[in-house]
């Protein structure tokens, strides 16, 4: 089992309804597929527990009482927590829905819906989420590898992803070709690196983010 399918197991869908009908029907649907849930009655009440410790997504209406499903979008920005939001809105209130889409949400699913058009969009959001957290480990793990390099072996690393030759740098520093070879190494076994190819894929992944 890889990394991203055990954090799919851990993951939880948090329901957001003022609605108490609602709520306990979409408790019984995912619990219903096994797939782990936590349900608010208000936007108040998931934005004061929720920690971001899982992944997951929320399915949350976008009109209710106190915080909207817009205002609690905007709170999770601000409390610098990603997690897909799926948006429910009213029968023909598209518009919201747009409104919730370009304020990051996943995607929004319209009144009257089916069960499997909300277990898709949220099966799909879960992967999105596993997806970039597992990335986002990656990214730090090749970070700490890379400070790990030396400053003269950070030097080299530039020039190699430059396509420079082990010749070409030696000249370039003053060194001999076998000390480069012998910094190569060294900065090939830091990263974890098993070709060149790897190794360029890795220090442009974290350079890139």
């Amino acid at each position: 089992m890889n990394d991203a399918q055990s954090n799919l197991e851990k993951s939880i869908v948090h329901i957001v309804d003022d609605d108490d009908a609602v709520r306990y029907a979409l408790i019984q649907l995912f619990n219903s597929v096994n797939l782990e849930n936590q349900a608010y009655a208000s936007g108040d009440d998931f934005i004061e527990t929720f920690t971001g410790d899982h992944t997951g997504c929320l399915v949350i209406d976008i009109r209710m009482p106190g915080m909207s499903g817009l205002e609690v979008q905007r709170a999770l920005k601000d409390k610098g927590v990603e997690i897909p939001v799926i948006v429910i809105t009213g029968h023909g209130d598209v518009e919201t829905g747009v409104r919730a889409m370009k304020s990051g949400a996943f995607d929004f699913i319209q009144k009257p819906f089916s069960d499997q058009t909300l277990l898709g969009a949220v099966q799909s959001a879960i992967q999105k989420h596993t997806e970039q957290r597992v990335g986002a480990e990656e990214r730090d793990h090749i970070t700490k590898m890379f400070s790990s390099l030396s400053g003269r072996e950070r030097e080299i690393l530039d020039k190699i992803l430059n396509g420079e030759p082990n010749k070409r740098i030696a000249g370039t520093l003053n060194l001999s070709e076998k000390t480069i070879e012998y910094h190569r190494a060294n900065i090939m076994k830091k990263m974890a690196a098993h070709s060149l190819a790897d190794l360029i894929k890795k220090t442009l992944s974290i350079e890139m983010h």
